[in-house]
């Protein structure tokens, strides 16, 4: 009888456990703990639709294309709440916290005003919204960044701890590239129509401690919406930042530039580099995008020494790269997806899956999932040949990237966040 009783106690335990949400790891920053768009998820949902697989459905008010992170049992994003026109230059930029369990605002508050003061500082392109850049968590402090509108410090429970607006460029098209964390201080890179820079701010203070100009100063286009990548080469950490013409490695602790490689006329660039094999890749953007694969122990000017291999056919543009084992995937703006061997280039696939793309890849549970921008997620097996396991619809407009609590995927639409699991 007591044997049963026990068995009994610890089945409902299983079956409790079960029916909870336990979180397998955060999402503290834009394209997951790794930086690289892999979740280590298990059980995710193949299948999904706006009344198949929705734990909850959250309307968003304002308009934002930043991806939302996740700390524990909370889910952070922000929002840019328009009064007037929705791109035009009045808005409050906000920083929302929500249940990640019911979806429920736990807190919502205004970081900076947006006014008319600078209007041609405030035009975004159609594609873009004025809270574009994702934020980024340590575990104590939320980190929040509006471009030249402003970067701020928040604690956990939404109290502003700093805030920091002495960043000076010229954006075109607004903000879009987010912020990383390294040795106690916020990296952002800051590429305008008019200077191109790259600046570390004091995490505790929000002080500027180091800015380094860029050196690609012959572009007649000059702008980018690049995110830092950290990367460790030879047991020391670099930062690498895309900038208009050029991607760079830098030092942190004082911002000075270990090497660069160029890619001529490339700019407007968008996807986070990816870290892989001893290799970083990377896209040149705008206007026809060319992938490289870069060796990253060189110094100074690494174009003609370091670069080890390119594409330059249906590379993306705007949505970041995925390594997975020896294979390298990325999808091209208007829908083909590549999947070529990560060490030497040779191309093992292109398909064409239709729509167009803005947001990131995720490697998770085995599987590669993509969404494209009318709000289809494409989930496909990893491997050297095409195989999909799935296509799902929820609605259209949907640019932010992927982000994973526990078993679910978040998935930020125009006018709202999903929670999707099985």
């Amino acid at each position: 009888m007591r044997t049963s009783i026990t068995t009994t106690v610890l089945l409902l335990a299983i079956s409790a456990a079960a029916g909870r949400q336990l979180p397998a790891e955060d999402w503290p920053e834009f394209r997951g703990p790794s930086a690289n768009g892999h979740s280590t998820a298990v059980g995710l949902p193949v299948k999904w639709s706006i009344d198949q697989n929705v734990v909850w459905k959250r309307a968003i008010e304002g308009l934002a294309w930043s991806s939302p992170i996740v700390l524990g049992d909370r889910i952070y994003l922000t929002t840019s709440v328009a009064d007037g026109e929705e791109l035009g230059p009045e808005q409050s930029l906000r920083t929302l916290c929500l249940d990640a369990e019911s979806g429920a605002v736990q807190w919502d508050v205004e970081v900076f005003q947006q006014s008319k003061s600078a209007p041609a500082r405030d035009k975004v392109h159609r594609k873009n919204s004025h809270a574009s850049a994702t934020p980024i968590t340590d575990g104590k402090h939320l980190f929040v960044h509006f471009g030249v509108h402003g970067t701020a410090c928040l604690t956990l429970d939404g109290k502003v701890v700093w805030k920091n607006q002495e960043l000076k460029y010229s954006p075109v098209h607004g903000n879009g590239g987010s912020p990383v964390l390294v040795a106690g201080m916020l990296v952002m890179s800051c590429d305008g129509g008019d200077v191109e820079f790259i600046v570390a701010m004091d995490q505790i203070t929000g002080k500027i401690i180091w800015q380094t100009d860029r050196t690609a100063k012959h572009l007649k286009k000059k702008f980018a919406f690049g995110t830092p990548l950290l990367i460790t080469v030879n047991g020391k950490t670099q930062i690498v930042s895309q900038g208009a013409g050029a991607v760079y490695g830098y030092r942190p602790k004082d911002g000075v530039m270990i090497w660069k490689a160029d890619y001529a006329d490339g700019y407007s660039v968008v996807p986070r580099p990816v870290f892989a094999h001893g290799l970083v890749y990377v896209s040149s953007g705008f206007d026809k995008a060319k992938l490289l694969a870069i060796d990253p122990t060189g110094e100074g000017d690494i174009t003609e020494t370091h670069v080890r291999w390119t594409l330059a056919k249906a590379v993306s543009k705007t949505p970041s790269l995925l390594v997975v084992d020896d294979e390298l995937y990325f999808v091209s703006d208007d829908g083909v997806l590549t999947c070529a061997d990560a060490k030497s280039g040779d191309v093992h696939y292109q398909e064409r899956l239709g729509g167009n793309y803005s947001a990131s890849p995720l490697f998770a549970d085995g599987k590669i999932y993509i969404q494209s921008e009318q709000g289809e997620g494409i989930v496909v097996r990893p491997g050297k040949q095409y195989e999909e396991l799935g296509r799902n619809e929820l609605e259209a407009r949907t640019f932010a990237s992927y982000s994973v609590y526990g078993s679910s995927l978040l998935i930020r639409s125009e006018k709202h966040l999903y929670r999707i699991a099985n």
